[in-house]
């Protein structure tokens, strides 16, 4: 299994990828993956789904003006 560990910037394990390929294997095999994933998904609402598009939408027309994640939080942590 290819498992990708994901950690934040001060290096502590937040989380695992999974590929889909081998998530959707370990679902065939684990039932209870299946039933736990159809219960936990998460709908939006309208009003959500409109500023999401609105959001993207602007993203793409000024994906030239964007900052940073890493370098803003950097800069941030070093003005405190």
């Amino acid at each position: 299994m290819t498992l990708q560990f994901i950690h934040d910037n001060r290096g502590n394990t937040t989380g695992v990828f999974i590929p889909i390929e081998e998530w959707q294997y370990l679902k065939t095999k684990y039932t209870e993956l299946q039933k736990e994933e159809a219960e936990n998904v998460v709908e939006f609402s309208p009003w959500q789904k409109q500023i999401i598009d609105e959001r993207l939408n602007d993203y793409y027309k000024n994906s030239k003006d964007l900052a940073d994640f890493d370098k803003t939080i950097d800069d941030i942590e070093k003005s405190l």
